[in-house]
């Protein structure tokens, strides 16, 4: 508060007020009199004013009347005046009543001066909030040209929606006088809407008539404001805007927005992942909170494409510390400097090196003693690991199992493992091991730590992934490289994922592996054909889409259970569970088989023969149907 009274601003507007209390005051003895105030009563108001002028003051004050840009007046600065302004009306007749009994003294009088109190203070404000929000406009009507910081030339934006989200880019372009657009109308499909205005600007449609409104309102370009809209609408509104010619824009979809709120910073270019089809995650915040709320938190393969979203969707339920274990250094620094100046979350303990480190990580556990562990670390690119078979078993397996045992050790409650749809019948080593992960989790005893897995198919944008490399081939001009024109994948965006793993996480009782729900398979090479279009090329005339054939480990479906396996609906529409499969629970024989088993992968490994790693694989996941065209080291 003492820094407000180091604003010039302040006591201009402290000022103003004090003549609107003066003059409320008078006004409310003069509607009292019909505008003949009897002498008695001016004298009463002489006696009254150096009162009330103080009075109202301090309270307007410390009520943090006095705290809101003026030209950024909202809702909230008037119903804090609205509070202030009857609170301090109540003061006064508190105190009159103490000190004279209010003998003489008309109740109307003062229900009338907190009316016009409330009404000369703001709508003094409201007037400066319209004279700072339209200065360019005021400037350009007195023709003043001296002020060669404002826009010479505003670009005519016309707005795709006319919801929340338009509303919120409308009031911020037309509060920011240095802002480029002018919004000319908007354009819904709701034909209640149609013939309104939303905050002045005319509202229009339906959409599949863009290019009618296009030339009536002379736009030269398109935001389309409606994050809720996903899947085959999105590309229906996104044809409309190539045939308008027009250079278009979009909003995040809600997922991707954490917070839930809209600014001119969030709008970028229309991307794939806008037309995937993709819902907005209903999530049990309150579940999810009491297991991270306060909590400690570490996740490992922080900077990762997995493990620095994971770490993101945790903030927002205010971890009491967050330990981010990573092998990569880089990947460690830049989500370490993200959280921190981004985020501002500065209770983060960061930790370089693997996972298969048991020293180190008993050391972390024993030093932080995580509630809850986040296990994102994995080799995942298929060909990669297949070329590399040995790196693959001793981070997915050997780093999986460490971790479980030094997380029980020290008594961790919750231990969510990331797995993949590629541990389904798997023809990789990567699926293969991450499914002897599963089976080393699901075959340990039930305790203190509550064990699951989450298993889900490809995320968009990952690093790795096939999004960024066809972004990469398209920007060069093409060709784009498709392995084989049937392959189809499960897709989901990295948001999405991660939500649904906390959610997850949540709802494990141990031992389970959840399956997310993901749509509807996606051919390889019809995502190539929209990504060419979207970047405002033909395919096969402007880029060419070349097959080069399956690359090593790599099969045309990915699917998410195999057959047999008991999957059982959850209370989350979009999370699924699978049973164990006839383990006993109260033997320690599952377990001490599946540590023998990884002790032989482990020494197959250890002779970087890729023949023998696979030969134990395919002992402990029978169903691992192994190629041939891996080499030894």
């Amino acid at each position: 508060m003492l820094q407000q009274l180091k604003n010039r601003n302040f006591y201009i507007i402290l000022g103003a007020d004090l003549l609107f209390f003066a003059a409320s005051l008078i006004l409310a003895y003069g509607l009292r009199f019909s505008l003949a105030i009897p002498p008695q009563e001016w004298a009463r108001i002489r006696f009254l004013l150096p009162f009330l002028l103080p009075t109202k003051a301090i309270v307007f004050y410390f009520m943090g009347v006095y705290r809101g840009m003026w030209r950024y007046t909202s809702i909230p600065d008037a119903l804090r005046l609205a509070k202030a302004s009857i609170l301090a009306t109540l003061t006064l007749m508190t105190a009159l009543t103490i000190g004279q009994q209010f003998m003489g003294y008309s109740r109307a009088v003062f229900v009338s001066d907190c009316i016009f109190t409330l009404f000369f203070c703001s709508g003094f404000r409201i007037a400066i909030r319209i004279v700072g929000t339209n200065k360019h406009s005021l400037l350009k009507f007195w023709d003043r040209g001296e002020d060669d910081s404002l826009p010479v030339r505003h670009v005519r934006l016309l707005i795709i929606g006319a919801g929340d989200a338009a509303a919120s880019i409308i009031r911020e372009i037309h509060g920011d006088p240095r802002s480029r657009y002018d919004v000319v109308a908007c354009i819904d499909d709701d034909s209640h809407k149609h013939g309104q205005t939303l905050l002045e600007v005319p509202v229009r449609g339906p959409i599949h008539k863009l290019l009618f409104f296009v030339n009536r309102f002379q736009a030269d370009e398109i935001l389309i404001a409606m994050p809720s809209v996903v899947g085959e609408e999105m590309r229906q509104v996104v044809g409309a805007c190539k045939a308008s010619g027009l250079p278009f824009k979009t909003l995040p979809s809600l997922g991707l927005l954490v917070d839930g709120k809209v600014t001119v910073n969030d709008v970028r270019e229309v991307e794939y992942e806008d037309i995937l089809g993709r819902p907005p995650v209903q999530l049990d915040y309150a579940g999810i909170g009491r297991c991270l709320t306060g909590k400690t938190v570490a996740v490992t393969g922080a900077g990762g494409s997995i493990g620095s979203e994971l770490c993101r969707q945790i903030l927002r339920f205010k971890p009491a510390s967050l330990v981010l274990i990573e092998a990569n250094e880089f990947n460690l620094y830049r989500i370490e400097r993200e959280l921190l100046i981004e985020n501002r979350f500065d209770a983060l303990r960061t930790v370089m090196g693997r996972v298969q480190d048991r020293a180190l990580m008993a050391n972390v556990f024993d030093k932080y003693r995580p509630h809850a562990v986040f296990h994102a670390a994995a080799c995942k690119h298929v060909p990669m690991v297949e070329l590399n078979p040995w790196e693959g078993v001793a981070n997915n397996v050997a780093g999986s199992l460490t971790l479980m045992d030094v997380a029980e050790e020290y008594g961790v409650e919750r231990f969510v493992q990331v797995s993949t749809d590629k541990a389904v019948r798997p023809t990789n080593v990567m699926g293969a091991s991450k499914r002897v992960a599963e089976i080393a989790l699901q075959s340990r005893a039930p305790g203190k730590t509550r064990f699951m897995a989450v298993r889900f198919g490809n995320v968009l944008g990952s690093s790795g992934s096939v999004i960024p490399l066809f972004r990469q081939q398209i920007q060069a001009g093409g060709p784009v490289t498709v392995t084989h024109p049937e392959m189809t994948r499960y897709f989901m965006m990295i948001p999405e994922a991660c939500q649904l793993i906390l959610q997850a996480g949540a709802m494990g009782e141990g031992g389970e592996i959840f399956i997310l729900e993901m749509g509807t398979p996606v051919k390889i090479a019809d995502m190539a054909r929209d990504m060419i279009r979207l970047s405002g090329k033909v395919p096969d005339q402007d880029i060419q889409i070349v097959y080069t054939g399956l690359r090593p480990g790599e099969k045309l479906y990915e699917e998410l259970i195999t057959q047999g396996e008991g999957i059982v609906a959850t209370a989350h529409e979009k999370i699924m569970v699978l049973k164990r499969n006839g383990m006993d629970l109260d033997s320690a024989e599952p377990d001490r088989r599946i540590r023998e088993q990884i002790s032989r992968l482990s020494a197959a490994a250890g002779t970087f023969d890729a023949s023998k790693i696979k030969a134990v694989l395919k002992d402990i996941v029978p169903e691992y149907s192994p190629a041939n065209h891996a080499p030894s080291a």
